[in-house]
């Protein structure tokens, strides 16, 4: 299977946002190339959201040429054989902290936003990572700052998209928000 099949699979099986899932089956629909990089129309990206539930806290980078707070996340590449170990892969490099686990049940929340030409859009599908307990993240060279905050720090540092995603990673592990 490819990692565009892979992506249809996981976008029919994700029943909320139904309108923006549409979107993003149509895109790939339209587009062959639409899962990487390349491709000028927009293309999918993965991103995981990594928490510990331990310590009430999420890990943010801030990231190098936006200068935002934001979950680790970015292109697929060629080698990634799904969405989920593509967001897997972008999280434990960027957090640097081995053993992380997606939270069970497939994405969280889906995200599209406009990004600088030549691309113009992100189509992230996004999960959530449970860190090990008191796990230790070392920065990349992608980011500018890499920071624990605890969850109700999360909407005084980083725009509303990580708040939604925070707030739905949150309510699939059954803690209130």
């Amino acid at each position: 299977m490819t990692l565009h099949d892979d992506a249809v699979l996981v976008l029919k099986g994700y029943e909320d946002q139904p309108g923006l899932r549409q979107q993003y089956l149509d895109h790939l629909a339209a587009h062959p190339d639409g899962m990487y990089k390349p491709c000028e129309a927009g293309h999918l990206t993965a991103s995981a959201l990594v928490l510990d539930p331990s310590r009430g806290q999420v890990l943010l980078t801030l990231h190098r040429k936006l200068n935002m707070w934001l979950q680790m996340g970015g292109h697929c590449e060629p080698e990634d054989t799904s969405v989920a170990r593509a967001a897997l892969r972008e999280a434990t490099e960027e957090s640097g902290i081995p053993g992380l686990e997606l939270l069970p049940g497939g994405p969280v929340r889906l995200d599209r936003h406009a990004i600088p030409a030549p691309c113009n859009w992100h189509l992230d599908i996004q999960y959530a990572a449970l860190a090990p307990a008191g796990a230790a993240a070392a920065i990349s060279d992608e980011s500018l700052d890499l920071r624990w905050f605890s969850y109700d720090e999360v909407a005084g540092v980083a725009d509303a998209s990580v708040v939604r995603l925070l707030d739905a990673a949150r309510e699939r592990l059954g803690a209130p928000s």
